[in-house]
């Protein structure tokens, strides 16, 4: 016996197999190739408990990125700068109140400077540094102001100060650009940008509102700089807005009377609305003739008559004799009648005069119309066919209104929509029957499976984890599963070993053997269930113990080897 061990332990350089061909390099490599696959997996875990970092401020001034990151470091929130260093990143989780905190310390400032760039001024500077430093506080200041407008995330003002002058002729009114970064889906409306624009004019001496121009971050003009050449004006947002309601009440108003006669989604009403947005005011005045044969109304009217006593007048020679009185009279001698009187008197003159003063026929009128109001309205209803369910069959049929109830929707909309033919309005009244409702839709061709598009998103779900599924299996039977088998077949040999027969029919030898087969199975269950510190202190206690076991146990283990 010995002998033949002193044969088993002399071996020659040509079969002393290799590290790696024994059972303990065999158990290396197996630890080697499972200690790779839990660092891969302990850099997953570690990759996938990386924090994801979103972005807290972007666009910031040197100040106050600065600011920032020394705020943050004070709050212990862990942050990096995006490729270029235009941004600052923070843990998606301390986004929100990292914001709040900063802006409770009234950062970030913004980048433009105000009058506070006058505070430094100093001894000896120039009137051209004076006055540039003066036009920079300006603008900051304006843009500061913009700025507090919840839609503008940020902005910018130029200004053109001319230099003043003492001729009339050469003397120039300043001009301001406004540069708008709006909010992600923010507008402003017609109001707001006026608002801006008058802002600006109100702070600069001697600026007119029409020479500020605001502009926003996409390049549209939003002043009214911007209209159209020619004099032509468009409608403003409030105007179409306005024709959008009228338009939309007469519809509400049209189909909440007809619903009832013809039922619920079985009318549909349109309507176009023209609306008068000039502002008139007139103001007339007229004459009508007042002469015969109009009527006319008198306003005053003078008469005056005179008449001349009768006498003889002056005759003959002028002198002394015809001067003297005339003398009295006496009959004629010859009984003559008629004969004038002696001296040549006249019969005696009459005058008459006549003023009649007549009323001015006057009428003046004043008229104010206001605009909005409507011109001209058209509207077009679409009524369904009536719809009659079998009793018996429970069939559903449609027929056609007759003319009557036509007639009588007709009259009904007319109401509903203020209709007025001196307007000029229209109405169009049609029954016929809704596709898809009543009417049966046409069969159409069935589109195969891998077809039809409603089918690819499916599809590309099920090759998702399809790829899936490919690369687990592989990663299992091309690496996973040759690394366990030799561990697997080990607990197999540990679970198969035969029974032990019964302690009286067995020799001494096997006794020694089932011994050591036990201390074998007790050792490996030992090694898997328990550490390796725990496994070295029972293999010295056994030694201590009972040295012919282990003697018997490290024989065997040589004998397995040969």
């Amino acid at each position: 016996m010995a002998a033949a061990t002193a044969d088993v332990l002399v071996d020659t350089p040509e079969s002393k197999p290799t590290f790696l061909q024994t059972q303990m390099g065999k158990n290396f490599l197996l630890g080697a190739a499972i200690a790779s696959v839990l660092a891969i997996m302990a850099a997953i875990w570690l990759w996938s408990q990386q924090p994801d970092y979103k972005v807290l401020f972007s666009n910031f001034s040197d100040r106050d990125g600065g600011a920032i990151t020394a705020s943050l470091d004070q709050m212990a929130i862990p942050y990096k700068f995006s490729e270029g260093g235009t941004a600052i990143l923070v843990p998606s989780e301390h986004v929100h109140d990292a914001r709040l905190k900063l802006a409770s310390q009234g950062l970030p400032k913004g980048g433009n400077v105000g009058f506070e760039l006058m505070e430094n001024q100093k001894l000896g500077v120039s009137q051209f540094h004076e006055q540039v430093n003066y036009q920079r506080s300006l603008e900051g200041e304006l843009a500061r102001s913009i700025e507090s407008l919840a839609a503008v995330g940020s902005a910018r003002v130029h200004l053109a100060l001319p230099k003043p002058s003492v001729f009339v002729r050469e003397q120039q009114k300043p001009t301001a650009s406004v540069l708008l970064n709006l909010q992600q889906g923010r507008v402003l409306d017609v109001a707001q940008v006026s608002a801006i624009v008058h802002l600006v004019a109100s702070s600069v001496p001697e600026l007119p509102v029409s020479n500020v121009t605001v502009v926003d971050q996409a390049g549209n003009l939003l002043s009214e700089n911007g209209k159209p050449a020619g004099g032509a004006k468009q409608l403003d947002p409030n105007q179409l807005k306005y024709v959008t309601e009228i338009q939309q009440r007469i519809i509400k108003q049209v189909e909440s009377l007809i619903t009832p006669l013809v039922g619920q989604g079985n009318v549909r009403a349109e309507a176009t609305a023209d609306i008068d947005f000039a502002q008139v005011d007139t103001a007339a005045e007229s004459y009508k003739p007042n002469s015969p044969p109009e009527a006319s109304a008198i306003r005053s009217q003078q008469v005056s008559e005179a008449n001349t006593p009768g006498g003889a007048n002056a005759a003959g020679v002028p002198g002394a004799l015809s001067n003297q009185p005339p003398g009295a009279a006496t009959a004629p001698l010859d009984g003559a009648a008629g004969a004038p009187p002696a001296g040549g008197a006249n019969a005696a003159p009459t005058r008459k005069d006549s003023t009649t003063n007549y009323e001015v026929d006057k009428t003046v009128r004043y008229e104010q119309r206001p605009m909005g109001g409507i011109k001209r309205l058209t509207v077009g209803v679409l009524v369904n066919y009536r719809r009659i369910v079998d009793t018996k069959t429970g069939k559903v049929n449609v027929k056609a209104l007759t003319a009557a109830e036509v007639a009588q929707i007709n009259d009904l909309v007319k109401e509903a929509m203020g209709y007025s033919q001196a307007r000029g309005d229209t109405l169009n009244v049609t029954n016929a029957p809704f596709d898809g409702v009543d009417k049966p839709a046409t069969p159409e061709a069935q589109l195969e499976w891998w077809k039809d598009p409603a089918n690819l998103p499916l599809a590309k779900e099920l090759g998702r984890y399809l790829l899936l599924a490919l690369v687990l299996g592989f990663l299992y039977f091309r690496l996973l599963r040759p690394l366990l088998r030799p561990l697997l077949r080990r607990f197999d040999q540990i679970t198969e070993v035969p029974p032990l027969p019964p302690e009286a029919e067995m020799t001494k030898e096997e006794a020694v053997q089932a011994e050591v087969q036990r201390i074998q199975l007790e050792v490996a269950e030992t090694n898997i269930a328990r550490g390796y510190r725990e496994n070295l202190a029972m293999a010295k206690t056994l030694a201590k113990d009972d040295p012919r076991v282990v003697a018997n146990v490290v024989k065997a283990w040589v004998g397995a080897n040969e």
